[in-house]
């Protein structure tokens, strides 16, 4: 099945799997695989940008199964929000104005389900970010649909049904095969479904999510902002803060709330500009590993840090 959409606001979908999807490429296409919500089947989706207009083409499923695949696609490049108010932020903050120009108004990519992020996030637990890619992969290859899409074979990421079955893999822990069991589980009973997660108030989402076994403070947000995605959401990690004293030039000893005076300025588009913030930070001389990939407030290590709201 075939879809069209226009973006609403500034969009580039090269610029976008360049930073952060890194989905393949078929036929000239970025190509996502992933079970769909509701767990009935999987679907590869094809997206091109021709003309300002982002075309999809859905491989392995039809009719409403197709639909909820096309707007799983177009919420993991945040193509479901509208867009159009982000360059005005820009406007206010020049700084922020300038990083959208330099980024082409990235938005920030997501994993294609909250299901997927807390798996994504539990296997990955403790480990190398290449070794964890692995793994995952690996799961798809032997536990995933596959979908055939041009001439290539795409693998899904097993649906949870089928990773419940799964009881030793290479790799994972036993104790990370019951958590994975239990994400399961929770994405069967509808814990993790992505609307839902949205509507509730971030503290609330956050609780629920925590409910699960080795989830957390720090997971929890991960599986909120990038499983779930939020558009306008502020979060306290040691990189976020650190970017944002660097680009207003506040002094070291500057504290959180005039961080976050200085995001007020990006309603209702925080998230997204801490997106930009982060690409920019983690290119700047100097920036040590640890902040590279993220760090944790001491509130987080304390365990009751949120997203401000």
């Amino acid at each position: 099945m075939s879809f069209l959409t226009t973006p609403r606001g500034p969009f580039d979908l090269a610029n976008q799997n360049q930073y952060f999807g890194g989905w393949p490429m078929v036929d000239g296409a970025v190509t996502m695989a992933f079970p769909v919500e509701g767990w009935r089947t999987s679907a590869a989706v094809m997206l091109r940008e021709d003309g300002g207009r982002i075309t999809g083409e859905v491989v392995g499923t039809k009719g409403k199964e197709a639909e909820k695949a096309w707007e799983q696609a177009l919420a993991a490049v945040s193509l479901d929000f509208d867009g159009e108010g982000f360059a005005e932020v820009g406007r206010r903050d020049a700084a922020i104005g300038e990083l959208q120009e330099q980024y082409h108004h990235l938005r920030p990519s997501l994993f294609h389900s909250p299901y997927e992020s807390a798996a994504g996030f539990t296997i990955g637990h403790r480990i190398q970010i290449s070794q964890a890619r692995r793994i995952r992969t690996q799961m798809a290859e032997t536990h995933g649909e596959a979908i055939r899409v041009g001439g290539t074979v795409q693998h899904a990421f097993p649906r949870p049904q089928e990773l419940l079955k799964i009881d030793d893999f290479t790799g994972l822990s036993s104790v990370k095969i019951e958590r994975l069991h239990a994400i399961a589980q929770a994405a069967l009973d509808g814990l993790l479904d992505r609307d839902a997660l949205r509507a509730l108030p971030s503290d609330e989402a956050l609780n629920r999510l925590q409910t699960l076994p080795g989830v957390g403070p720090f997971f929890s947000q991960g599986i909120l902002m990038r499983g779930a995605g939020l558009s306008d959401a502020f979060t306290d990690d040691d990189l976020t803060v650190r970017a944002v004293k660097a680009l207003a030039k506040l002094p070291d000893s500057a504290g959180l709330p005039e961080v976050l005076a200085r995001a007020e300025t990006w309603r209702p588009y925080r998230m997204w500009c801490v997106v930009l913030l982060h690409v920019w930070y983690r290119g700047q001389p100097g920036i040590g590993p640890g902040l590279r990939g993220g760090g944790r407030t001491a509130a987080q290590k304390a365990g009751r840090a949120k997203p401000h709201g």
